[in-house]
């Protein structure tokens, strides 16, 4: 490759092709990469399912891995583990993705591979009886985990019965509910041309992959785009408190937000950065460095299609919760009173970026921000173009994004623990 050409691909991805059926392929040649991720992206996840369905996208995704029309479950683990590459997949609130690691040479197989995936699923009753029995061990799995568990029951509170709310591996009830007619009438909906993102990034030739794309994806039926969920009517408020018996009290508070197409996102990356991005971050340093009250504490910021979620999570020992509680608002009063300083914005606009550009400097988060942007409609920019939206933010869309988000009658706090205990001595 020439050497222009490969630097210029480090900031350029290639231009979106959308083949005729539908499919959008998506590539990123890396400079100097001995590895490829490759992956295909179905319109498809927990946000679009029924209720009585929960769990559905989840289990279609183990399910495609029990074997195909051209192999069985074994060699599907085969097909690229004997040439030292990997598989995996994952299902999230509206899309689920199934993705293939290898060296640049074997890209081909690779692409032949998930398109077996996604193609020539067998979906046999025998395999989904036992896979709805690993999906169950999986709920207890993150059921024995607090710190997930308190996710799913504050945003299943928050959203007031929103799927954004609904956990993604389903219940119990609902995955032994599902039928082998539901997760064939899934797949044919989701696994169609309109619904399918496929990207690569690493050591790869742009012209190549648009056509392995096109000999093994071009075939899919195109079928129609799957809507994107309904739009949250409304969010609660408050406090509550859930007993368990755990060594810690888990503590989520947070609040709705826009969806991940209004501008202020980048403000709310600010935000959040600021907030508990690091160990220089101010819940970092205040919870965790004086008060002795965490060691984990930090903010998030979830964005789908249609809403989001910006919040803070803590782990603390029982009878601290309303101490860190009152530590996270007093926080967030920095920036409600205006006190953020431009030499305190400047500073967190050049953390952010310098995230942003280290996360991306493998193959897979290259491929995954490829084909999140084409699953959200957007155009594909430049890392410079990035950086470039980061250091536009002003201190003013900073403290619009501060008051829609961090004031206390907007904050949604569920603590989940032994939460009776007396305040720490």
């Amino acid at each position: 490759m020439p050497a222009g050409r490969a630097a210029e691909s480090r900031d350029e991805p290639r231009r979106p092709v959308r083949l005729g059926n539908g499919v959008q392929v998506l590539v990123e040649e890396i400079a100097g990469a001995s590895s490829v991720v490759v992956g295909a992206w179905v319109r498809q996840g927990a946000a679009l399912e029924p209720l009585e369905a929960l769990g559905a996208s989840h289990l279609l995704e183990h399910m495609v891995f029990k074997g195909t029309t051209t192999r069985s479950a074994r060699e599907i683990a085969l097909a690229l583990e004997r040439v030292g590459g990997s598989l995996d997949a994952y299902t999230s609130r509206e899309h689920t993705s199934y993705q293939a690691r290898t060296l640049g040479r074997h890209l081909p197989l690779a692409v032949e591979v998930l398109s077996d995936l996604i193609r020539n699923p067998v979906l046999r009753q025998e395999d989904l009886d036992r896979e709805k029995a690993v999906v169950t061990e999986e709920i207890a799995a993150v059921e024995d985990t607090p710190d997930d568990v308190v996710f799913d029951l504050h945003g299943e509170r928050l959203w007031r019965g929103h799927p954004y709310g609904a956990p993604i591996l389903g219940t119990r009830e609902s995955v032994a509910a599902i039928s082998r007619q539901d997760l064939v009438e899934l797949r044919a909906g989701a696994h169609t041309g309109a619904n399918i993102v496929v990207a690569a990034a690493g050591d790869v030739d742009s012209q190549a992959f648009v056509e392995l794309a096109e000999t093994w994806f071009g075939g899919i039926e195109s079928g129609r785009r799957l809507p994107d969920p309904a739009a949250p009517s409304a969010a609660q408020a408050g406090l509550d408190r859930l007993e368990r018996d755990s060594a810690q009290v888990h503590l989520v508070t947070g609040w709705t937000t826009p969806g991940r197409a209004h501008p202020g996102r980048y403000a709310r990356i600010l935000l959040a950065e600021s907030l508990g991005g690091g160990m220089s971050s101010r819940l970092f340093q205040r919870v965790r460095e004086e008060m002795a009250l965490a060691y984990s504490v930090y903010a998030f910021h979830s964005l789908y299609s249609r809403g989001g979620v910006f919040g803070v999570y803590a782990g603390t020992r029982p009878g601290a919760e309303e101490a860190v509680l009152a530590a996270v608002a007093e926080e967030y009063g920095h920036f409600l009173s205006g006190e953020f300083s431009g030499v305190e914005l400047a500073e967190v606009k050049e953390q952010v970026k310098g995230r942003m550009l280290l996360s991306l400097e493998a193959p897979g988060a290259r491929a995954q921000r490829l084909a999140g942007l084409a699953l959200a409609g957007e155009p594909v920019v430049s890392l410079r173009e990035l950086a470039d939206r980061v250091d536009q933010v002003s201190a003013e869309e900073m403290a619009r994004e501060a008051e829609a988000v961090l004031h206390p009658d907007r904050q949604y706090a569920l603590c989940l623990g032994p939460v009776g205990a007396a305040p720490p001595a």
